[in-house]
């Protein structure tokens, strides 16, 4: 990709003045276009050092108002950062809809860096690549334009700007992170080293939703008018696919060809068995032992940095409550945290819908806990009509790949759904509506969705059998029997964690 670029390319500098003068005016009027559109937007930019990017990125972002934007300049990650999985940390970062995400380096520099670095690690960059246009995909589809520019020179151009920068006495701002044991492994100054690597990544992550822009960045005036230039046009063609009128539109449907998922076969809930129970006395020998064993793996986790997300899904009244407190019961609180999912907050919907599960994924070593989770929206904002019929259709498989990446940086995946049937529910809510210290856990919202019972049941049979894989299967909990339910879970979460971690290297 990079062998044939022309470096020769220069431009005077009254045709740059001339150029930059329309071009800033055209870029100030699309953001702001592009905001009244709630569009978002993510720049990225990358290239050799001593590039120029950090006085190209400058005059880029001069003409925009600084109120729609969001700069970040990528470095070195934090503790909390370096304990989690690799795309995350930029999952946080993603603008809402309507503003800008610039970001100075990005996702790429840091596989580099810090997967393949000095370990020459080809096959967690390779991962790690594939795991980024899920990442890229997955926000373009949620309607994000997403620019990407690597600014090239040559090496004898890099090698004069070098000697320029030590002469002039200029910081590189890698200097800043630096550690006592020396830099961090960095294509800095390996350029014959890199290339092939470089050439890979673009390589490997130039695809039509989010393409690579190569920027002949020896003449600087040349590089800033094609980025901007290149901005401008496609902002502006992302605003007019927008404006469309509905006779315009090409309805996009998604591409079943490129999704492997299983055909549906039956109802999954219609095969399980609700009679299972337990006596009070299994119950309690049986609960007080996995417990205790529970105690002792979450140390182990932690030991061998492990992390453990535990999904609990289920029909309202099927006992998700219950079974957290029963399995938090005996676990160090300082390991481990429950999160309870409702409807998103303002904030939350003007992102992509896993954005706000990203904070909340547990460090290597901890235990998180969902209550309700992302199958948000394939259940309720499926059966509600709050998101459109390609969204959720697309998100089975946003959802298997958003696992994968969990699974694949170590993470133990548990999902249950807790089952019980159309009766039981109506015997709880029942008793719920007549206890005052319970009449709080039953909502008009919960006999509105009851009501819906055949519309919910065909949605989790096809979330069952879409999105149950190797890495995260589905586990049903026959649920009528409450102290039948809590044994299970128990049980399970103990056994898969421990056969996880029976197979992972000290």
């Amino acid at each position: 990709m990079l062998e044939n670029i022309d470096l020769s390319q220069v431009i005077t500098n009254e045709e740059y003045k001339e150029n930059m003068k329309t071009l800033q005016v055209e870029l100030g009027e699309l953001q702001r276009k592009a905001w009244e559109l709630k569009i978002p937007i993510i720049i990225v930019f990358e290239g050799w050092h001593a590039s120029g990017m950090g006085e190209d990125i400058n005059r880029f972002i001069l003409p925009l108002d600084p109120r729609g934007f969001d700069f970040h300049t990528m470095t070195r990650p934090c503790y909390e950062e370096r304990h989690k999985p690799f795309l995350l940390r930029f999952w946080s970062r993603i603008p809402i809809k309507g503003r800008i995400g610039i970001f100075d380096r990005s996702w790429y520099s840091r596989a580099i860096i810090e997967l393949f670095g000095k370990e020459k690690n080809e096959a967690a960059l390779e991962k790690t690549l594939e795991e980024i246009t899920y990442f890229e995909r997955q926000l373009a589809d949620d309607g994000y334009l997403i620019l990407k520019f690597f600014l090239h020179i040559g090496e004898k151009e890099q090698k004069e700007r070098f000697k320029e920068i030590k002469r002039r006495g200029i910081p590189l701002i890698l200097e800043e992170y630096e550690e006592k044991n020396g830099k961090e492994p960095d294509f800095i100054e390996d350029y014959d080293e890199y290339l092939p690597v470089v050439e890979k990544v673009l390589e490997r992550t130039d695809v039509p939703y989010a393409p690579w822009t190569i920027i002949e960045a020896n003449d600087r005036n040349f590089a800033v008018l094609k980025i901007m230039a290149r901005a401008a046009q496609a902002i502006e063609t992302c605003i007019e696919k927008v404006t469309r009128t509905p006779g315009q539109q090409t309805i996009k449907y998604l591409d079943m060809a490129t999704v492997k998922l299983p055909e549906l076969n039956g109802s999954t809930l219609e095969k399980t068995d609700l009679s299972k129970n337990l006596s009070i006395d299994e119950y309690r020998e049986s609960k007080k032992f996995f417990q205790h064993k529970l105690e002792t793996l979450q140390y182990e986790l932690f030991r061998k940095r492990r992390s453990a997300i535990i999904i609990f899904e289920g029909w309202d009244a099927a006992g998700k409550g219950g079974n957290i407190r029963r399995l938090v019961e005996e676990l160090n609180p300082s390991l481990y945290k429950v999160v309870p999912v409702g409807p998103p907050n303002d904030t939350e919907k003007a992102h992509q819908y896993l954005w706000r599960f990203c904070d909340a994924a547990p460090m290597a070593g901890h235990i998180t806990i969902f209550d309700r989770s992302w199958y948000g929206r394939v259940l309720v904002e499926r059966v509600e009509g709050l998101c459109t019929e390609e969204e959720w259709k697309r998100a089975y498989r946003e959802i298997n790949e958003f696992e994968k990446i969990l699974a694949g940086s170590g993470a133990i995946v548990i999902k249950f759904w807790l089952h019980i049937d159309r009766e039981t529910q109506l015997e709880r809510f029942e008793r719920r509506q007549k206890d005052p210290k319970k009449r709080w856990k039953i909502t008009e919202e919960d006999w509105r969705n009851r009501k819906r019972w055949n519309e919910y049941k065909i949605a989790v049979d096809e979330m069952l059998q879409k999105t149950s894989t190797i890495d995260a299967p589905w586990i049903v909990v026959e649920s009528r029997d409450k102290r039948y339910s809590r044994v299970k879970v128990l049980k399970t979460v103990a056994e898969t964690i421990e056969k996880e971690l029976g197979t992972w290297p000290e």
